[in-house]
């Protein structure tokens, strides 16, 4: 009976020494030892991120590996950490995921940051080439962040697809929307140009966000034969190619703003014409008398015999009327 109680009085010394501080941490390497650290799916440091968002996260977070941002061979890619921040507090709260802080710089539409702090995570590393301009952009000075229009944790974004980008710049600009449905207009519907092909997103020196410096070089890009110098230059068109057309999109043939004669008129109204020469009334007795000649406007376009109305380098024939221009 006495060795008895000497092996349980021996029991009860040797349970508490495991459960003392020193015995706790002497068996601590060996259960880190048992479990080895989390190691990198993605990005080179995600391993603080990805031990708890993995494949099953809605969107699919770990598809960045896709991108740009995924590619390890560029000592530029970023870690979640440079975008998200470090985010202790919600890194190391026990928690469950969902109910845990959010991150340091969220970028959900709940986020309490404003665009422009969330604009910060990119052009920290986007700021040269196409983006110089975007601090003075009318979307940076509008509230637009870069997360309103891109997605970052997707295979391809929306706006870098020529057929899908139309529709995220649709959300905002629907009057555009309705005019590139119209029957003229630029091959947007149809895939073959974006908008991004005659406007920078992330701003320009140019007026309405255009890619060059001016709306005539930049239409000048695709309808280089409208360029001349021409010997006979039709003013409005060295001007603004928008005083004739609008480029997204209207009713009328080849998106002029109004159709002919009825466009030509809004300038020509009170200018002479040939068919107010006597010669050529005289041949047309029954002729209706207008400022711009005999009835000629009538149920027809100016463009019938002006065939070069963007410019010509045809001779001036001077009649008594004034020279002929803009023919073939």
């Amino acid at each position: 009976m006495k060795v008895l109680r000497q092996l349980f009085a021996s029991c009860l010394v040797l349970g508490a020494l495991a459960g003392s501080p020193a015995a706790l941490a002497a068996d601590a390497p060996a259960a880190s030892a048992a479990k080895p650290p989390a190691k990198d799916l993605v990005l080179k440091g995600d391993a603080k991120c990805t031990s708890c968002h993995d494949e099953s996260d809605e969107p699919k977070l770990l598809h960045i590996g896709k991108t740009k941002h995924g590619t390890l061979a560029d000592g530029r890619t970023p870690s979640c950490t440079n975008c998200h921040g470090e985010s202790d507090l919600h890194t190391n709260n026990p928690q469950k995921l969902k109910d845990r802080p959010a991150t340091d710089r969220n970028f959900s539409k709940t986020s309490r940051l404003t665009a422009e702090e969330k604009s910060a995570a990119c052009t920290t590393c986007h700021q040269g080439g196409k983006h110089m301009n975007w601090n003075t952009s009318a979307h940076a000075n509008r509230d637009v962040g870069c997360t309103s229009c891109h997605q970052v944790h997707v295979a391809k974004d929306k706006v870098r697809d020529k057929r899908a980008q139309a529709e995220v710049c649709y959300t905002c600009h629907k009057q555009q929307r309705a005019e590139t449905n119209r029957p003229s207009h630029h091959p947007i519907p149809e895939g073959k140009m974006t908008c991004s092909d005659c406007h920078n997103a992330h701003g320009s020196a140019g007026p309405k966000m255009l890619v060059k410096d001016t709306t005539n070089a930049t239409c000048y890009t695709c309808h280089a034969e409208k360029r001349g110098p021409f010997v006979h230059n039709h003013q409005p068109v060295v001007e603004d190619c928008g005083n004739c057309h609008n480029p997204h999109g209207t009713t009328a043939e080849a998106m002029l703003k109004a159709r002919q004669p009825f466009l030509c008129q809004q300038c020509h109204a009170d200018a002479s014409h040939p068919g107010n020469v006597p010669a050529i009334r005289a041949n047309m007795p029954n002729a209706v008398s207008s400022n711009i000649g005999p009835g000629y406007a009538q149920a027809r376009g100016c463009a019938n015999c002006h065939t070069n109305v963007h410019g010509s380098n045809s001779p001036s024939n001077a009649t008594s009327s004034g020279p002929f221009r803009f023919f073939r």
